[in-house]
Order: C-alpha cells, then sequence, then structure tokens
C-alpha cells in the first residue's frame, strides 16, 4: 500500500483537497490528522501481512512532512514500512526517519552539479550527503533512478551512479525506471505549461551492463 497525504496539523475531520484546472476542479487528494491516516493504515495491516506486503510512504516529498510521518510512524502496528524519497531533507530528518523503516527507496537521478542545477532547480550536494547517511546506517536501501532520455540515462550519469553507490553498505539492488511520457499531462491539469528541455521521443539508454560490470544487481521496472 502506497500513502501519499496531506498533512491535518489542526487535527480536524478529513477533508478533500480539490485542484482547479482549465478542465474544472477534481480531486487531488484528502487531508488527514495522523492518528486519522495510522488509523486507517492499521485496519489493512493484517491483509498486508498476509500478502507479505507493507506501507510504503511516499509522496511528493515524504521528508517535507517528516514531523507528520514520525507521529504515523510510532501509532502503526508491527507492519512492513518502506521510505521512498527523493533524499531532498535535513540530514536530522534523513536520520531519525530511516531508523523507523524497514527499507528505503532512495531516488538517485543526475551526479553532475551543473546538470543537477538545470533540470531539477536545486543543488544535489544535500542529496548527496544524505545518500552517505543512509549507506552507513544499516538500513536496506534500493536506488531507483527514472531514466529521461538524454539527461539521466547517458551512460556518463550511470557509470558515476555505478561508482558512486557500488561499495555503500545494504544496497540492495538498483532500479531503473523508464520515463513516462504522461507525466507531462499533470501540468496541463494544473494550468501550467510543460516544457521538458530534453527530447521525449528519444530512445532510452537502458545500459544496465555498466551497473553489472561493477557487481550491482540492477532491474529495469
Amino acid at each position: 500500500m502506497a500513502c501519499s497525504w496531506c498533512h491535518n496539523p489542526e487535527g480536524e475531520s478529513r477533508q478533500p483537497q480539490m485542484m482547479r484546472s482549465p478542465g474544472g476542479d477534481r480531486l487531488a487528494g484528502m487531508v488527514y490528522s495522523s492518528l486519522e491516516l495510522a488509523t486507517l493504515l492499521n485496519s489493512q495491516a493484517a491483509i498486508l501481512k498476509v500478502n507479505e506486503g507493507g506501507i510504503t510512504l511516499s509522496g511528493g516529498e515524504p521528508l517535507l512532512q517528516a514531523n507528520f510521518i514520525v507521529e504515523v510512524i510510532n501509532l502503526l502496528e508491527d507492519v512492513h514500512i518502506i521510505l521512498d524519497t527523493s533524499g531532498y531533507g535535513t540530514h536530522i530528518d534523513v536520520n531519525r526517519l530511516i531508523q523507523q523503516v524497514s527499507q528505503v527507496y532512495f531516488d538517485l537521478k543526475i551526479i553532475d552539479p551543473e546538470t543537477h542545477l538545470r533540470f531539477t532547480g536545486c543543488s544535489n550536494r544535500l542529496i548527496l550527503e544524505n545518500l552517505e547517511i543512509l549507506g552507513a546506517s544499516g538500513v536496506p536501501f534500493v536506488i531507483r533512478l527514472p531514466m529521461v532520455p538524454g539527461v539521466t540515462d547517458t551512460d556518463d550519469n550511470l557509470t558515476r551512479i555505478a561508482h558512486l553507490v557500488k561499495n555503500l553498505p545494504n544496497l540492495v539492488r538498483i532500479d531503473l525506471l523508464p520515463y513516462n511520457p504522461a507525466a507531462g499531462s499533470k501540468y496541463k491539469a494544473a494550468g501550467m505549461e510543460f516544457k521538458p528541455g530534453f527530447n521525449e521521443t528519444q530512445p532510452l539508454n537502458l545500459n544496465t551492463s555498466i551497473f553489472q560490470e561493477v557487481g550491482l544487481e540492477v532491474r529495469i521496472v
């Protein structure tokens, strides 16, 4: 079960959150208190355990609601928990959250700092520092690499990632996530113009051998 939510700091009853767009209003989510969300998740815990499943805390970016996530986790029954994060958060929040989950999915996009800044609008320094923290934490983790044509899928970027993570303890594997061209439609729904800055039709370079050559397990998902 993957969970994406809006935090309700007032503890009020959950409320629908609407998104206005040129196509009209549509339901974009619900506001939950930590107790309401934990109660909902706990009601499914038995089913999840039977099927060897669990709860994935994702987003958005869950590190932006770290206090809320801690509250929810502390109210959960014994269940497998995955934190799915871009790694963009404070060292304090990363440290306290990863120690409370069973596994981490860590998105890693671009190693070159200038290219990262160009395509994401922020520095990757904090992300790479948090990756080191994760590697030293003892918590098993998966590197998830969104494959964007001509941006993240270049041999140079893949090689840099492979050599950066190959010796990190508790790395389970590398997941390559092929680019989804439907992503741009979300901009239109929000009344924004999608300007990707890359050629969406360019064939992806799914070069798994780069990771295999340094002894890393890799899969395309």
